[in-house]
């Protein structure tokens, strides 16, 4: 996807390569909701490992202009993550990501991030639905959500957090992505 803020792309997260930079990410402060901030460069390695091994569980690294900027997850709802909380449909993936923090942060790249996502996840035309469960208390990626076409379907309580099970469908986010190119 490129737009007025440059080109962004994903490739497969390599566990081994890219476990520093997954590491600094992941227990920068700002990533507090990925519920990392304690861990060491071994415990990143095997959480992506695991991760990569996993039939229903896949992660990504995103590249801004060729460089690394964003990590991204995809999962299968019905066997990760949301196993037995939700009532799954047809087509449904799930997904996180968190873009790299940083010092020279550029207005409008979290909401680019976040549509270069979901572009890549709706490339794949079996995807009808893409479901997430932020942390309730998560207020700035609720307002990226509900930028790009998400519907807060109900809380529901996970082990490690209260999340707030949100979907868009392709019709959403492009119904989102319309209204946001006519501001």
């Amino acid at each position: 996807m490129t737009t007025a803020l440059g080109t962004f792309t994903v490739r497969a997260l390599d566990p081994l390569a890219d476990a520093e930079t997954v590491h600094r990410w992941v227990t920068h402060p700002k990533a507090s909701f990925w519920l990392m901030g304690g861990a060491r460069l071994q415990d990143v390695e095997r959480e992506y490992m695991a991760i990569s091994a996993h039939r229903h569980h896949d992660a990504f690294i995103g590249l801004h202009n060729g460089e690394p900027a964003f990590l991204m997850e995809r999962y299968d709802p019905t066997e990760v993550e949301l196993k037995g909380l939700y009532e799954a449909e047809p087509g449904d993936t799930g997904m996180h990501f968190l873009v790299a923090p940083t010092d020279t942060p550029l207005h409008g790249f979290t909401l680019a991030v976040i549509t270069a996502v979901m572009e890549t996840l709706f490339a794949d035309p079996s995807v009808r639905r893409v479901v997430v469960e932020p942390d309730v208390s998560n207020s700035a990626v609720h307002a990226l959500n509900k930028a790009v076409g998400f519907e807060v379907l109900r809380e529901i309580t996970k082990p490690e957090k209260n999340a707030l099970l949100s979907a868009c469908t392709r019709e959403q986010f492009e119904a989102a992505r319309r209204e946001g190119a006519a501001r």
